[in-house]
């Protein structure tokens, strides 16, 4: 909640004007350049207005510079440029304008003069960033359901693995029981730590959707919420309403909280509201609402389905194969999923295996199709996505259909369709196969172990339904990629000043809890000898500077290699000869490649063009940074050529890339130097001396003498 407030105290009392001081945020989804240039172009601004700022910094190496309660207790504003959520509380009872990042790089002195007549930002308020040119967001949404799937990732990937190990190592095929590991066994210990991760897997989703919309005092609702949708037998029902059920617990507890914070207490009761009344009353609210209201109709589904599922045992087995396995992967662990598993575990005891065979092939389409898309299509995840979907793939094996979960939790509209389209496609193929399987699981493991006859046929189901839904899935999140990309370019045709993504390595984990360490590259430099290059005369046209600088680099004795090493003479081009976007990256590559680091140009090209893809790194001001993270490169290198009449870039501010760098790094890299050289570059790139410098440098020699300044 914010409300207006009269000036900002601008004099002391003896009639001595003061000087202004002003804080800044900024941050950006992936934290490398954008970040980085909106605090260097504030601080600038505020500089040449006799302001003091001092400017926080998000990026993917961490918080830097940060605000202490200090600096905020004598701050007259506070300016929060940032296209991700930053953390208002602190903020209370200052002026705070909130705005994208770009606004930050691109109208600085702007923000400057409105954050004097912004509102005051009040206590317990959840404030969105504003729409002031600052680009297209993301939902709130969104944002929700992203925050609860990255927390909830490590829960799955370590429950699942331990399952799944526990299974392969300890346990054994059993007629009445499935695949069972002895009790008291040391597997056994290993299988009930791996379910505790899975139990806690589904209120940990829902609790930190309901944080991401209402902060703290909607965590403890939101978990419990979960809780109770997992818990099937607290309203009657032999299934929880899984992951699906606790999307909208997260979602209505997050909410409710909201609105409960928007009641008016009196002063003396407003201490306690956010720590016992609000997570008192509306974890209370939900879980009764939840129990009496939304429960009664799961329950009424489950046994519906089932009474329906007995009246088909007797039609066709493709058409029941199919029904099944389009139940088996809707929502895996919900109601849904569990009176298909439970209908055909309970024919076994008849004799009718065929049913439970259906079931069988089914259960590991999904998460086995789902980390399939993540190698057939790398470009379209995340580097924790990819990760997971390696879990996954490994989860399928050993028929843990709650692999997947991560994935539909993030992309419901895409992917359960394709699970479902999957599973239907493996069912209907083991129906007609006539598969039958012994025991009441599924996957692979149970075929591996003898408990499938028709082994076969069960394979071929379990393989077709895996590429079905991995086809099916790339397909849908891509047409949904291209449509969200197409949406943010046209806000950008209107002026609403979209940001564009931020220039991360292709593959880099964004948005979730150690994403940059997980993407990062060796941290060790990587020394490379100076190559004694071709000197080139100074391009046509270049600015002709008095001030001596690039003579001065030139007289500077230091081995000619900067930023630790990855960018040495041998990868400097004074002139740029291509004239498009992908002439240039196929030209920068070529020069990355003559330091034998290079093992395929035409890869390293690809992969910088499905870069540019999903976002421009012409970051504005003449500069463009093209990156890629591959195997066609096997160290990092980092390239520097200068284009005479500059290249289209469609860069944020409209202008053409007449300076460009391109980083490139091993998928295998480890560490955080490439962030480091991002950070140091984007910030110096922000100092028009510099650039100056950078185009008036006569040959290569002189331009790494320039970026030496970079550090």
């Amino acid at each position: 909640m914010t409300s207006p407030a009269g000036p900002p105290p601008t004099g002391g009392g003896s009639g001595e004007q003061k000087r202004l001081k002003l804080l800044a945020v900024t941050a950006c989804p992936t934290g490398i350049a954008h970040t980085y240039m909106a605090a260097e172009k504030l601080a600038q601004a505020a500089e040449s207005r006799g302001v003091d700022m001092k400017v926080e910094t998000q990026g993917s190496i961490g918080a830097e510079n940060v605000l202490d309660d200090n600096d905020v207790k004598h701050a007259d504003g506070i300016i929060v440029a940032a296209d991700k959520d930053v953390d208002l509380s602190r903020f209370a009872g200052k002026r705070v304008l909130t705005v994208g990042v770009a606004e930050g790089i691109r109208h600085p002195e702007r923000l400057i003069e409105q954050v004097l007549s912004a509102p005051v930002h009040e206590a317990g308020a959840v404030t969105a960033a504003v729409g002031a040119g600052g680009g297209k967001e993301r939902s709130v949404g969104y944002k929700a359901l992203m925050n609860g799937v990255s927390y909830m990732i490590p829960f799955v990937v370590v429950g699942g693995l331990l399952i799944a190990i526990s299974l392969s190592l300890g346990g054994h095929t059993d007629p009445s029981g499935g695949l069972v590991i002895p009790k008291d066994s040391f597997w056994m210990d290993v299988n009930n730590i791996g379910v505790i991760g899975f139990t806690l897997m589904v209120p940990i989703l829902s609790g930190y959707i309901a944080y991401a919309i209402g902060d703290r005092p909607a965590l403890v609702p939101g978990m419990i919420g979960g809780w109770i949708a997992n818990t099937g037998e607290l309203y009657d029902s032999k299934a929880g309403a899984g992951f699906i059920g606790a999307i909208v617990t997260g979602f209505l507890a997050g909410y409710l909280v909201l609105w409960i914070k928007k009641v008016k207490v009196p002063k003396f009761a407003q201490p306690i509201m956010p720590i016992i009344v609000i997570p008192i009353v509306a974890t209370t609210a939900l879980g009764l609402f939840f129990i009496y209201v939304i429960g009664k109709p799961i329950s009424w589904v489950f046994e519906n389905l089932t009474d329906w599922l007995s009246g088909m045992t007797g039609t066709s087995a493709i058409l029941l194969g199919a029904i099944l396995g389009l139940m088996i992967a809707f929502d895996m662990g919900g109601p849904v999923n569990k009176t298909a598993f439970l209908f055909g575990a309970g024919l076994i005891a008849t004799g009718n295996q065929t049913v439970m065979g259906m079931c069988a092939a089914a259960i590991p389409v999904m998460p086995l199709g789902q980390g399939l898309a993540t190698l057939i299509r790398k470009r379209l995840y995340t580097e924790q996505e990819r990760e997971t979907g390696l879990a996954a793939l490994f989860m399928g094996c050993f028929g843990i259909s709650e692999g997947a979960i991560p994935f539909a939790a993030a992309r419901p509209a895409q992917v359960i369709p394709a699970n479902m389209l999957g599973g239907g496609v493996a069912g209907a193929i083991a129906g007609v196969a006539g598969v039958e399987d012994a025991v009441p699981h599924g996957g692979p493991i149970v075929a591996v172990l003898g408990a499938v006859s028709g082994v076969p046929m069960f394979f071929v189901a379990v393989v077709i339904g895996t590429v079905v839904t991995a086809l099916t899935t790339v397909a849908l999140v891509d047409i949904s990629e291209r449509r969200r990309r197409g949406e943010a370019l046209v806000g950008t045709d209107t002026g609403t000043g979209t940001a564009g993504l931020e220039p991360a390595l292709v593959g880099a984990g964004v948005g979730v809890p150690g994403a940059g360490a997980a993407a990062a590259v060796a941290q060790a430099a990587v020394r490379g000898s100076a190559a004694t290059g071709t000197t080139s005369a100074a391009p046509a046209g270049s600015p002709d500077l008095s001030t001596g600088s690039a003579d001065e680099a030139v007289a500077d004795d230091s081995p000619a290699e900067v930023l630790s090493g990855y960018l040495t003479e041998r990868t400097v081009k004074v002139r740029l000869d291509a004239a498009d976007k992908e002439s240039a990256i196929r030209e920068m590559a070529e020069l990355l490649a003559g330091t034998g680091k290079v093992v395929d140009v035409d890869e390293l090209v690809a992969t910088a063009l499905r870069r540019e893809a999903q976002g421009t790194t012409g970051l504005g001001e003449e500069i463009a940074i093209p990156h890629a993270k591959t195997d066609a490169v096997t160290a990092p290198v980092v390239g520097f050529a200068r284009s005479v009449q500059g290249v289209e870039w469609d860069s944020l501010d409209g202008t053409k890339a007449r300076l460009v760098f391109m980083i490139a790094v091993p998928e295998a890299a480890a560490g955080d130097e490439h962030l480091r050289i991002l950070s140091l570059l984007s910030r110096k790139l922000t100092d028009a001396g510099f650039r100056e410098r950078l185009l008036a440098a006569p040959d290569e020699s002189a331009v790494l003498g320039v970026l030496r300044e970079v550090g």
